[in-house]
């Protein structure tokens, strides 16, 4: 299907909220501007799930169209730049797998193995933590999980590198020592092993606040990493702890009257804190998805669903055309650069909240797609 052709697709109003979603991307964005950007993946990860559960061929096209504007037929990615060693940069990546599978071009082989040159060139710390920003030396942030670890996961399975399986591991376990504060089991945003950052506590190195968002990011990272990661590892129990003692501190700050979570998590009742959207779809996907796994206890389900229900009363909104909207996105948030992020409660009250952010939306599909398997 030619990308106009997307604005022609009829939405059903009774159709799967994942599906009602996907298509309404499609009728807005049949061709997303031209930027190799991580938040792109986050809804093409979406679209490819529902394409999965739904066979809808239009999907994987759509996702198709889109990553076709960057891989050339030698495997070179557009708009990217590898000496940037950019850890958001591989998240696109994980896309190249469904479409190399699906149709065997080696341009997609070709591409992923440019951004596996990366993570082997990756900066890293001391401990072998990847960097998550050239830019940014010495920093580990719970985004950049999200970004590198599920790629990393995916191609040492599917390319035959059963040896990064040790690595990966220890990019999450590492994000653990360091980030978990122990008293509540909630995690840092980032971590800094210089402590040369103003963000930076000079004991711990940790960054002062728990950013919602940036816990989301950690546990879709882990949940889906264990889908590639092999089940005789010896570091595989220990993942699934992390992640199993995460979801447990998240149950405890989650807002008892929606069923939602803050933009700072743990600070639900200070002036200027608000529900967050994009945080609470990634804990609904990530929790929904543990469940399903036998990760963690069939309990948990009610959490999830709970917030979902939650996600569909207060975020969700449909328009007069039946296009799905979700509102309540933080834009953006990070540590450092300019002008300088300080970590602050403050700092991450002050980002606008808007609507349709491709990283909310796209967080909103996954959700919807796995919680719906319960519902």
């Amino acid at each position: 299907m030619k990308a106009e052709g997307y604005q022609n697709r009829a939405i059903p109003s009774d159709a799967p909220w994942s599906v009602r979603m996907t298509e309404a991307v499609m009728r807005r964005d049949p061709i997303l501007p031209v930027k190799w950007t991580y938040d792109y993946g986050v809804i093409w990860k979406g679209i490819e799930m529902v394409w999965q559960k739904t066979g809808e061929k239009a999907y994987f096209d759509y996702i198709k169209t889109n990553m076709d504007i960057y891989v050339d037929s030698d495997g070179n990615i557009g708009h990217y730049r590898l000496q940037e060693y950019n850890i958001d940069h591989i998240n696109n990546g994980k896309l190249l797998f469904p479409l190399y599978k699906e149709t065997k071009a080696e341009k997609y082989k070709k591409a992923a193995y440019l951004l596996r040159h990366q993570l082997l060139h990756h900066p890293r710390t001391t401990e072998g933590g990847f960097w998550h920003k050239f830019i940014y030396p010495h920093q580990m942030w719970l985004d950049g999980l999200y970004m590198g670890s599920p790629f990393y996961a995916e191609f040492a399975k599917t390319f035959n590198e059963p040896e990064a399986f040790d690595d990966i591991a220890n990019q999450i376990i590492l994000m653990d020592k360091h980030a978990r504060d122990h008293k509540t089991g909630l995690l840092y945003h980032g971590w800094d092993e210089s402590r040369g950052m103003k963000w930076s506590d000079d004991k711990t190195g940790c960054s002062p606040n728990f950013w919602g968002r940036a816990m989301g990011w950690y546990a879709v990272a882990i949940v889906d990493v264990l889908d590639y990661f092999p089940e005789e590892h010896e570091k595989r129990g220990q993942i699934i702890e992390i992640l199993s003692s995460m979801i447990a501190a998240l149950a405890k700050v989650q807002d008892q009257e929606t069923g939602l979570w803050y933009q700072v998590v743990d600070q639900g009742g200070r002036e200027g804190n608000y529900l967050e959207a994009s945080a609470s779809c990634m804990y609904i996907y990530s929790i929904a998805k543990a469940v399903g796994k036998g990760y963690i206890d069939e309990k948990n389900i009610e959490m999830a669903k709970r917030a979902y229900a939650g996600v569909l009363e207060k975020f969700i909104k449909v328009d007069d055309q039946g296009l799905v909207n979700l509102n309540g996105t933080c834009s953006v948030a990070g540590l450092g650069g300019n002008p300088y992020r300080n970590g602050s409660f403050e700092y991450y009250i002050s980002e606008p909240v808007v609507k349709n952010d491709p990283k909310g939306v796209g967080a909103f599909i996954l959700a919807a797609a796995e919680i719906e398997k319960h519902l």
